[in-house]
């Protein structure tokens, strides 16, 4: 083992792990105008020299440790390896780091603990005060990232990682680390089947510790926790549905009958309450249940009939879903790329490919076929053409339309024709042309990406599983007694097309295509809605999905589509504004990124009010674009 291996292993290993005691992150009531208690702290901090210094750290340290650590794929989805940069010297610049900045990273990281150190009790104290309590069970299905995966393998060079999490923990860091190879190994999926590979078994962890945390310290589910407990919630009356999100939806119930076991705990948590549950989904999760209450309906899967999810849901609670899909999952797919790729400097960028190469990125998000169940659906019908796309802005917001998902530029030092500019269907063309045949195979066999423009062929659907995961294409349950509440977050740019260019000696079997990172807006616009930064344009979201993809089944496909609704379900709308708290690293109580949502004081307190039975207080609150851009989504009414 190399100095440079060693010297990051003795890191990892002895460095003082975070006090695994969670965070006590307040959720104070939107009412009660509680204020942050460690602002003042961090701004103290960071104010004069500690100011520079931090700025040394972030751009300076910030590009070591981005080849250090690891991207993920809720924020950026990515991984890195340390192979290849050890003709870097990083021992000697390891040691050129001047003590005083060490120090300032833990004062810095201290009061970052601080800032999110406010109590997240707040909002079920205040609940609980109103006289609300626990009445419906809960049943949390969680997102990408929110479940840990953890080796169940006995083989010989698995057993030192039996039952540690190779997915969510500082076991990953490590491995990810010092045994790169083996994890990658591990983690992807099988290429020709989906499933595991020979003599490698990673399953989900179960219960709340599968989804509270994603390492220690960072919180994804802890605070609704904190919060349902506060007014009576417990393990015998709320529980984790986590699942391996690497798995097809055909395949989790193939392999670790997902949707079976989900069934289940709807029932027997009907049987022993007397009462219905209520689904609280995030991100994906939508789309997993979506699938699950079409499953669960069908004579030769789930065998529960028309009426079974009527009788056993009360309500679904829908965050951030990606209904729609995501822009961000195609590049990822296709050149193992995306906004947080494009924007490194340039040293990380060297490290990053060293690391873990772009082809290297593409085939880790290509074996794990869940990943792709994100791809975007609904094409130009909902994402645009070559002219227009139902989102653009005013042209002096905006210099190119949406439609064009994928724009290359001229070289000037080049005579060749830049390639042919696509949109969303014609990039959906594109990667399944240039990607490998068991990926295109995986792909076709167990999604599609269409829209189901009548009645007859919202029916003929309802026998083809592979649609299921699509709410163009298959109905809501006959639930006509099942409320759903979307809830997501509006405000934050989030990517929604992007300029490439083509890689020099094209190889055949590799990325041939790049994110153009050359291509940036003028006038210093940068990550707002309607700009170019590095090659990625900004559009409307939380950050990760786009407005259209959380917005548009919510507020007008579900609403007004007959089709897409025979029962008429009723459908709640809530977006919350991204107004995240200067000195809070995840946002505060008011932000509405796509993660850090979860620990929103609004969204929490509508949880609980609609597990408290008090869901039919809740009021619609749009304050986006979404009602214009759905009218201007080119799906007819009716059919």
């Amino acid at each position: 083992m190399s100095a440079l291996r060693r010297r990051v292993g003795n890191i990892l290993r002895d460095s003082p792990s975070p006090s695994p005691s969670p965070s006590r992150d307040s959720t104070p009531d939107p009412n009660d105008n509680i204020k942050l208690v460690s602002e003042k702290k961090l701004e103290k901090l960071t104010k004069g020299k500690n100011s520079k210094r931090r700025t040394w750290l972030v751009f300076g340290l910030g590009g070591l440790l981005g080849l250090l650590l690891a991207l993920v794929f809720a924020q950026s989805q990515d991984v890195i390896k340390l192979e290849g940069l050890l003709e870097m010297n990083l021992d000697s610049l390891m040691d050129a780091i001047p003590a005083g900045i060490v120090k300032d990273v833990k004062d810095l990281s201290q009061a970052e603990r601080e800032a999110v150190n406010y109590d997240s009790f707040a909002v079920g104290l205040h609940l609980q005060s109103q006289g609300i309590s626990a009445q419906h069970p809960v049943i949390m299905v969680p997102g990408v990232i929110s479940t840990g995966l953890e080796s169940w393998s006995t083989g010989e060079k698995s057993r030192q990682y039996f039952r540690k999490r190779l997915w969510g923990s500082w076991s990953m860091m490590r491995a990810l680390v010092l045994d790169q190879p083996l994890w990658k190994k591990h983690i992807m999926l099988d290429k020709e089947t989906g499933l595991d590979p020979p003599g490698i078994k990673l399953r989900a962890a179960q219960g709340f510790d599968a989804t509270d945390f994603f390492i220690t310290g960072y919180w994804i589910w802890n605070k609704i926790l904190e919060n349902l407990a506060t007014i009576g919630y417990d393990p015998t009356n709320s529980f984790t549905a986590s699942y391996d999100w690497r798995l097809s939806y055909a395949n989790l119930e193939y392999r670790d009958q997902y949707f079976t076991r989900l069934k289940n705990y709807i029932e027997v948590a009907h049987m022993t309450s007397g009462k219905k549950p209520v689904i609280v989904s995030h991100s994906m999760g939508g789309q997993v249940l979506f699938y699950f209450m079409k499953w669960v309906e069908h004579k030769d899967h789930g065998k529960g009939g028309a009426r079974w999810v009527n009788d056993h849901i009360d309500s679904w609670i829908n965050i951030s879903g990606c209904m729609l899909g995501t822009a961000k999952d195609i590049p990822a797919v296709l050149s193992g790329e995306m906004k947080d790729t494009a924007q490194l400097n340039a040293f990380a960028v060297y490290g990053l490919e060293k690391f873990l190469s772009k082809e290297d990125r593409a085939e880790l998000f290509r074996a794990m076929p869940g990943i792709s169940s994100m791809l975007p659906k609904g094409g130009e019908a909902v994402w645009g053409n070559s002219t227009w796309a139902p989102d653009d802005l005013a042209s002096s917001q905006q210099n190119t339309s949406y439609g064009l998902f994928i724009s290359f530029q001229p070289d000037q030092n080049s005579t060749k024709l830049p390639s042919k500019n696509l949109t969303m269907t014609e990039t959906f063309e594109y990667l399944m042309n240039s990607t490998e045949p068991w990926y295109q195979k995986q792909i076709k066999g167990s999604y599609s990406h269409g829209v189901a423009h009548t009645k007859a062929e919202v029916e003929r659907n309802e026998d083809r599983p592979e649609t299921w995961v699509n709410p163009l294409e298959a109905r809501l349950p006959l639930a006509p007694d099942m409320k759903i509440y979307c809830f997501y977050g509006i405000g934050k740019p989030t990517e929604r097309a992007y300029f490439y260019k083509e890689n020099e000696n094209l190889v055949h079997g590799t990325v041939n295509i790049s994110i153009d990172t050359s291509v940036t807006s003028p006038n210093g616009r940068l990550q707002e809605i309607g700009s170019v930064d590095h090659g990625v344009v900004f559009g409307e979201g939380d950050g990760t999905v786009n407005l259209l993809s959380t917005g548009y089944m919510c507020a007008k496909g579900w609403k007004k589509i007959k089709r897409y609704n025979p029962a008429g379900t009723k459908i709640i709308t809530y977006e919350m504004p991204h107004e995240p708290d200067r000195f809070n690293p995840r946002g505060g109580p008011n932000t509405g990124d796509h993660v850090d949502i979860l620990g929103r004081s609004s969204l929490n307190d509508l949880i609980l009010r609609v597990a408290g039975g008090e869901g039919d207080q809740i009021e619609e609150n749009y304050q986006s674009r979404i009602w214009e851009i759905s009218e201007r989504v080119q799906i007819s009414e009716e059919g």
